[in-house]
């Protein structure tokens, strides 16, 4: 069953990166459109900005869940590493229970604000509800809560990259 689940998050995370590199791609090339656009065409377009915005959203909270799973995010560990195994174990599961409570956190009050603006209507996607655009809020709640119950019950997943020298490439 644990194999079975560690290969469910394997593949939830490689869906997270899929999502949040290609969100990065398109406001790599939905920003230099604008500036081409203002700046050389002499009309601005109007999506470019609310478009890199809601793609920002979506970076920001699939992205993240896929960087805490590697522990690819930023902490400051020095004084939990100087504690005695026990405490530092305490410590570790102090900490991802935090993280489960702020994944509920996402979870709960994401979709409550998904549900509320649902019928909103971004003014330049009048067609798009502004509840879809709130999605990514929710969903890497349930993605970061995910991880968090794998590292408690699993432990820390493998790099998938594994270990590699970094040698030069004219060597």
């Amino acid at each position: 069953m644990a194999a079975l689940f560690r290969r469910a998050m394997d593949f939830l995370y490689l869906l997270c990166v899929i999502v949040g590199c290609t969100a990065l791609v398109a406001i790599s090339a939905v920003i230099p459109w604008a500036v081409f656009t203002r700046y050389v065409l002499n009309s601005a377009a109007s999506w470019p900005e609310p478009t890199a915005v809601l793609l920002t959203i979506v970076l920001t909270f699939i992205g993240a869940a896929a960087g805490y799973r590697l522990n690819l995010h930023m902490s400051v560990a020095y004084f939990a590493n100087k504690l005695p195994p026990p405490l530092r174990r305490a410590t570790e599961i102090l900490v991802q229970l935090l993280m489960a409570l702020i994944a509920l956190f996402m979870v709960i009050w994401g979709e409550r604000l998904v549900e509320i603006t649902w019928y909103n209507t971004i003014p330049d996607f009048p067609s798009l509800s502004v509840g879809v655009t709130y999605l990514p809020i929710p969903i890497g709640g349930v993605c970061l809560l995910l991880f968090v119950i794998e590292r408690i019950f699993l432990g820390v997943p493998p790099d998938p990259i594994g270990k590699h020298s970094e040698t030069a490439p004219f060597e």
